[in-house]
């Protein structure tokens, strides 16, 4: 089963997280063979992280919660709250696959969260922008799968409007567009 964990950093907890970096990265490392994407989301000014995605292939909804709540920078206070969900890998692959230019251009998280018990079902079940700009996509979903809770894409785009329009206008109660980049130990 695949899940999206996305840890949103505490105000003022940069400087422990840049003091945590390698604990955060042997964690991760323990999951290299799960993980389909990861990386930092980013402030305005592309250097300042603002949170962390990370999105793994894990046993179920226990293993995926500790997964999001064992990682020591969540444990250290680093950050504030984290979305934990279901996810379906739409594109079958994983971000090192991406078959655009990772230096190229701005890359983004789109999160279109669904009104809660929305009969309708899912919307854009399908990405909207060309396979080479895509790098994750895919429908957030109830723990058993049943239900669906929104979208979450991770797309290069020119800016924030055009990764915003990835997802149909005015089909969520919610969309948040954050500055994304490839994550893990550098090389």
């Amino acid at each position: 089963m695949e899940f999206l964990c996305y840890h949103r950093d505490r105000p003022g907890s940069f400087r422990l997280r840049a003091e945590m970096i390698e604990e955060h990265w042997s964690y991760m490392d323990r999951f290299a063979e799960e993980l389909i994407a990861r990386g930092p989301t980013l402030a305005d000014d592309l250097d300042t992280p603002t949170g962390s995605i990370h999105i793994a292939d894990l046993p179920g909804p226990a293993a995926a919660r500790a997964f999001a709540f064992d990682e020591p920078t969540y444990q250290a206070g680093v950050y504030r709250d984290v979305l934990v969900r279901r996810w379906r890998n739409v594109l079958g692959r994983t971000m090192w696959q991406f078959p655009g230019d990772p230096e190229a251009g701005r890359r983004f998280l789109v999160l279109g969260l669904a009104e809660a018990g929305d009969p309708a079902g899912a919307a854009d079940p399908e990405p909207s922008a060309p396979d080479a700009d895509m790098i994750a996509y895919g429908p957030l979903l109830s723990d058993d799968g049943t239900a669906w809770l929104g979208t979450a894409a991770i797309l290069a785009a020119e800016d924030a409007q055009a990764a915003r329009a990835v997802l149909t206008a005015d089909r969520y109660a919610a969309v948040e567009v954050h500055n994304w980049d490839f994550g893990g130990r550098p090389e």
